[in-house]
């Protein structure tokens, strides 16, 4: 896959040629003289737009090893710009009948996709507000109980259980940063916690919680579970292989889970912003109930902004992703399948190249495609000096390198570099997000040039 141009402009031409006919299929008008801009006052503001949007990191490039950012695929940036000339609005079938009906079809199939026989789902404006809609429904169910995440779980849960007056209770983690299941045990046993917030992709080391312990002790003691696998749930296309390259229990355990959020702007392929939050119970659907006397005429079926805390949402989302899929399907070995094998490939290389380094060591073993490492240095401090200098020494390279960073407790690092003196409470090291196909071929470079950088700024 070739993001910077696999496919000719003639393809983009061609679709928006075909919605300026559907538009002029309504007959000729002529555009307000309030609306209409020179035409070499549009070709100095685009290149002026270009040559500021030069200030950015290069996000479609494999030396871009950094966050969770990359560039959506090139169909789903046509498909977008498409339906961006109509402007649909997917809250209600007045305002976007055609682009409604592909919302319904792709999150029904990422319903599918993680094992629910029947759901209710939509998609937002972000995995954030996914989240929110679960943890909206979790309060609405549990009214009186707490809502428990992992203290690696993404913070905005406890934001959003704040926001909706919900008190939180946070569960210890694992020497991996995993939720720790004897303390939530142990938590469970107060009968004060209604719904549990699982973690398929943790934001700083792309944990996996063990999700099929958590449903059965979840269970027993009545309680809830939603799973945040904004990050990791499409992975769930490689739990289902003989060689599934992810651990498959948690994935497999998704079917049986009461709620499931996951953002395709991520491994999805999408532009931002695009999340989507799916119940396993359709009758959920009662908690959204309102009356809207001027928003819903056109057609008795059901509305998208009937189930859903947004209002107004971009059809367009629905026509990128829908376009997407139908080009990169949903399956294991092949479409989407294939780009995910390659990234956990990729991460995998660079784990086997970390362990036997000389200058670096891998902080986590990698449960996705996030890798962790840092340089070798005798003490907790050094650790994090070095850190620094290879961030800062790579990213203002002549040929760049972006990598992030993570903040880390001593006690962690030194439970994997046990003589590692711990004279700072938390250590700096280094993350790489390899969430681009291309990072498989270009992980030797990566590792070469982190490791000589390393090299020098251990002296």
């Amino acid at each position: 896959m070739n993001f910077r141009a696999p496919f000719d402009v003639t393809h983009l031409q061609q679709g928006l040629t075909a919605i300026a006919r559907w538009k002029d299929s309504f007959g000729p008008y002529e555009t307000a003289p309030s609306l209409q801009v020179p035409d070499a006052r549009v070709s100095a503001v685009l290149e002026e737009l270009a040559e500021r949007l030069t200030d950015n990191y290069p996000f479609h490039h494999p030396s871009y090893a950094g966050q969770m950012l990359k560039p959506p695929h090139p169909v789903a940036a046509m498909a977008y710009a498409m339906a961006m000339a109509i402007n649909p609005n997917n809250h209600a079938l007045d305002g976007g009948p055609a682009t409604a009906a592909l919302e319904r079809e792709v999150v029904a199939r990422i319903a599918r996709m993680f094992g629910y026989a029947e759901h209710l789902g939509h998609l937002t404006s972000s995995g954030t507000i996914a989240n929110l809609e679960a943890l909206y429904i979790a309060r609405a169910l549990h009214p009186d109980k707490a809502i428990a995440h992992s203290s690696q779980a993404h913070y905005t849960h406890e934001r959003m259980a704040a926001l909706l007056g919900v008190p939180t209770v946070t569960i210890d983690v694992d020497a991996v940063g995993r939720m720790d299941l004897a303390d939530l045990e142990r938590q469970l046993a107060s009968g004060a916690i209604g719904t549990i917030v699982t973690t398929l992709g943790t934001t700083g080391v792309g944990a996996l919680d063990p999700l099929e312990a958590i449903v059965p002790l979840a269970r027993r003691y009545g309680a809830r579970v939603h799973v945040d696998a904004a990050y990791g749930g499409f992975y769930r296309l490689l739990a289902t292989r003989t060689s599934a390259l992810v651990s498959a229990a948690p994935f497999l355990a998704m079917a049986e889970a009461d709620s499931i959020v996951v953002d395709p702007h991520k491994h999805g392929l999408q532009p931002y912003g695009c999340g989507c939050v799916v119940f396993k119970d359709p009758t959920v659907g009662r908690f959204y109930k309102h009356d809207s006397p001027y928003t819903y005429f056109t057609s008795p079926e059901l509305h998208l902004g009937e189930i859903s805390l947004e209002c107004s949402r971009p059809g367009a989302a629905a026509a990128a992703l829908w376009a997407t899929l139908q080009c990169l399907p949903l399956e294991s070995d092949a479409g989407l399948g294939l780009v995910l094998q390659a990234c956990r490939r990729a991460a995998l290389d660079w784990m086997e190249r970390l362990e036997s380094s000389a200058y670096l060591a891998p902080v986590v073993a990698p449960e996705l495609d996030i890798v962790t490492y840092c340089p070798r240095a005798e003490t907790a401090s050094a650790v994090s000096a070095a850190s620094e200098q290879v961030f800062e020494r790579l990213m203002h390279a002549e040929q760049p390198i972006f990598l992030a960073k993570l903040r880390v407790p001593a006690a962690f690092l030194a439970e994997r570099l046990p003589e590692l003196v711990a004279d700072a409470p938390t250590v700096t090291v280094l993350r790489s997000t390899l969430m681009k196909p291309e990072h498989e071929a270009w992980v030797p470079i990566l590792h070469a040039r982190v490791e000589a950088a390393t090299q020098e700024a251990l002296g």
